[in-house]
């Protein structure tokens, strides 16, 4: 497994020209939205999951990041398949949720649920990490605020994921806290160009921020 990472990561990093788009996202509606959905769904939603859904909405219409370079093509991607790192023993393999924008949050937590525990068991199928568009990365559980990730061949982008982060803020004279997350978008420039990608980021960040808009 070292061997293939070491293989996909070395080719992806020299070949794909990576550049890097950094965005502060409030969490407070997320936070509220994930309470609340909780109570009523029938699998615990992460806020992994949220962020999984939003990408994948935020994909629909910015078609660009869901595509893939192909030497002397581009491919636009039909379909959204979203693949969610995981950590195991060995290293770190990437499960695929797909169709991942026609699903609720509910779906996409009990199939992420499902994946993770499939990886960490060595029961995972060569299907079920196969025929990604897009990638998250979330190093948030562990403490880490920002950083950045190395994409997942042949998508053209990779979302990492930090820490929700709880700061104090100016606000009409008064000071409050409030919960913030930053995220990093690693870009193929082949396919993606900074200002696509900004916008993408931008879709992303009024959808976990407005979370109501990702259930209509």
């Amino acid at each position: 497994m070292r061997k293939a990472i070491a293989r996909r990561l070395s080719e992806s990093k020299f070949q794909a020209p990576h550049f890097y788009l950094t965005m502060e996202i409030n969490m407070d509606n997320a936070m509220a939205a994930r309470e609340a959905i909780n109570k009523i769904s029938p699998a615990k939603v992460s806020f992994n999951d949220m962020v999984i859904k939003a990408c994948a909405m935020a994909l629909r219409q910015h078609p660009d990041v869901n595509s893939s370079w192909r030497g002397d093509v581009i491919r636009y991607n039909q379909h959204i398949h979203i693949g969610s790192a995981v950590a195991v023993e060995e290293g770190l393999i990437v499960p695929v949720i797909r169709f991942a924008d026609q699903k609720s949050f509910s779906q996409i937590a009990a199939e992420a649920k499902s994946l993770a525990d499939k990886a960490k068991n060595k029961k995972l199928q060569p299907n079920d990490y196969a025929g990604n568009t897009f990638t998250v990365s979330n190093l948030g559980m562990m403490g880490i605020e920002e950083f950045t990730a190395i994409i997942n061949a042949p998508d053209s982008a990779i979302l990492a994921v930090g820490a929700i982060k709880e700061i104090v803020v100016a606000d009409k004279g008064q000071f409050k806290t409030t919960n913030v997350m930053k995220v990093t978008l690693s870009c193929d420039h082949r396919t993606v160009d900074g200002a696509v990608g900004a916008r993408f980021l931008v879709t992303v960040k009024n959808f976990l921020e407005n979370p109501v808009n990702m259930l209509v």
